[in-house]
């Protein structure tokens, strides 16, 4: 079970360094978002941070 959880851990990091690498702090912040939402159950704050997180991986309409 350790592993499992030493797993999970790494690949968290990983996703969340990966997300702002790309997409800098904004990325950082809807991922939070997100995932503050999903373990809070909030829909709204999960939305938000879904939309952030769409809006920069589309980038500017033009």
């Amino acid at each position: 079970m350790p592993v499992l959880a030493l797993l999970a851990a790494v690949v968290a990091v990983a996703v969340e360094q990966l997300v702002q690498w790309t997409y800098g702090p904004t990325g950082i912040v809807g991922l939070l978002l997100l995932t503050v939402g999903l373990k809070a159950k909030s829909p709204t704050c999960s939305s938000v941070g879904a939309a952030v997180l769409a809006l920069m991986m589309t980038g500017p309409a033009g």
